[in-house]
């Protein structure tokens, strides 16, 4: 399959082999299926008008396989500037993952010219200008260092802080163009692989949830993290990555992290 997911039945959907994640060979990248719920919140936030992601929250309850998921959407209120959603993801019979989501009613409101910190910043260089990079896992099989194409714009792949560009070579769901809320998400939840600053042959360190803050609409195919990984030394961490898009920031990631020995 040509593409991350296959719709089913509304609601239903089967993983293909593009969203498996580095962590176990059954296991997908927790992107994909972000991404797919993201854009079940953006189908439930358009029928009010609600048509920008504010805020995405996905706590990662178990590991999330590749076969069969359906996702329940819940509309918890909407009001008039802004919708809260909720969502859950299932497999098996049991919750994956849930999610929150905050969608807002766009407005006209051009930011004044002199405003305090703005324009807002810039990747450190254009996709166009940064040389292509494999993920380390990716060709073992087939997964998500082949569902997206990446560029470096500054560091290294990882080896701590980074800036790496990010772009789907495939669908999201077979027969559709993704959306670029769904492109960014897509990308956000590799902050903690990218920036790794231990190695993975000797610890694990996953995430157990992702908060994404967007502030506008991402423009074009390309997305930026630039992101670090802080260590506490208590078997945790935090991975925080500022987004971007090529006309600029668009907004901001975070990751809890569990490390462990292996």
């Amino acid at each position: 399959m040509d593409a991350a997911y296959a719709a089913a039945e509304e609601g239903s959907y089967h993983a293909s082999e593009l969203t498996r994640g580095p962590w176990h060979p059954e296991h997908q990248h927790a992107g994909p299926p972000s991404a797919l719920v993201c854009r079940a919140f953006e189908q439930a936030g358009a029928v009010h008008g609600l048509t920008h992601l504010g805020r995405f929250t996905g706590n990662l309850l178990r590991p999330v396989p590749i076969g069969a998921l359906t996702i329940e959407v819940a509309e918890d209120y909407v009001g008039r500037s802004v919708g809260h959603f909720s969502a859950r993801l299932i497999a098996g019979g049991k919750d994956v993952a849930r999610f929150t989501a905050l969608l807002q009613r766009e407005a006209d409101v051009p930011v004044p010219d002199g405003t305090p910190g703005h324009p807002l910043p810039e990747a450190p260089r254009a996709p166009a200008d940064c040389p292509p990079v494999t993920m380390p896992f990716a060709g073992r099989l087939r997964g998500y260092g082949d569902l997206v194409e990446n560029r470096v714009a500054e560091g290294r792949f990882f080896q701590g802080p980074c800036s790496i560009w990010f772009r789907l070579r495939h669908a999201l769901v077979a027969g559709e163009a993704p959306s670029p809320y769904q492109r960014a998400l897509v990308a956000a939840d590799s902050g903690n692989g990218i920036s790794a600053c231990l190695d993975f042959a000797r610890y694990s360190f996953v995430n157990g949830d992702l908060t994404v803050n967007l502030l506008r609409r991402p423009v074009g195919e390309w997305i930026c993290l630039q992101a670090r990984t802080a260590l506490a030394g208590n078997g945790c961490g935090l991975a925080e990555s500022a987004l971007y898009d090529e006309a600029g920031l668009i907004g901001r990631a975070t990751q809890s992290l569990t490390v462990r020995p292996r």
